[in-house]
C-alpha cells in the first residue's frame, strides 16, 4: 500500500514540476515576442531564443523535481525533461499536422530538454 502511495506522489510531483516548466515556457515565450516586436529580430536570435527557453524551462522544472523527490534526481530531472519534449512533440502535431523539422533538429531539441532538466535535477 505504501509503496503504490509513493508512485502516486511520483506522478504528482512530475505533474507540478511539468506545469511549472510549462508555466516558465509561457512568460519566455512572451517575453521573447516582445523582444521580437521591439527589436525585430532575425531567424537566428528567435531560434536561439526558443532553444535558451527549452534548456531553462527544462532546468527549472529539473530543480522542482529534484527537490521534491530526494533520490535518483538526475533521472527524475531527465525523465521530466522527456515528457516535456514528447508534449512539446504532440502539441507541435496536433497543430500542425506534421512535424516541424527534421530529424537532427528533433533529436538535439530531445537532448536539450532532456539534458536540461538533468541537470536541474543534479543541481538541486
Amino acid at each position: 500500500m505504501e509503496k503504490k502511495l509513493q508512485k502516486n506522489n511520483y506522478a504528482f510531483w512530475i505533474l507540478k514540476a511539468l506545469l511549472a516548466s510549462y508555466m516558465v515556457t509561457g512568460v519566455l515565450l512572451a517575453i521573447l515576442a516582445f523582444l521580437l516586436y521591439k527589436m525585430n529580430l532575425d531567424q537566428a536570435k528567435v531560434s536561439g531564443g526558443i532553444i535558451v527557453i527549452y534548456i531553462v524551462s527544462t532546468f527549472i522544472g529539473g530543480l522542482i523535481i529534484g527537490k521534491l523527490v530526494h533520490t535518483r534526481r538526475f533521472l527524475f530531472g531527465m525523465l521530466l525533461g522527456a515528457i516535456y519534449f514528447l508534449l512539446l512533440l504532440g502539441i507541435s502535431f496536433g497543430v500542425y499536422r506534421t512535424i516541424q523539422g527534421n530529424g537532427t533538429s528533433i533529436i538535439t531539441a530531445f537532448i536539450l530538454c532532456a539534458g536540461g532538466g538533468m541537470f536541474g535535477g543534479m543541481i538541486s
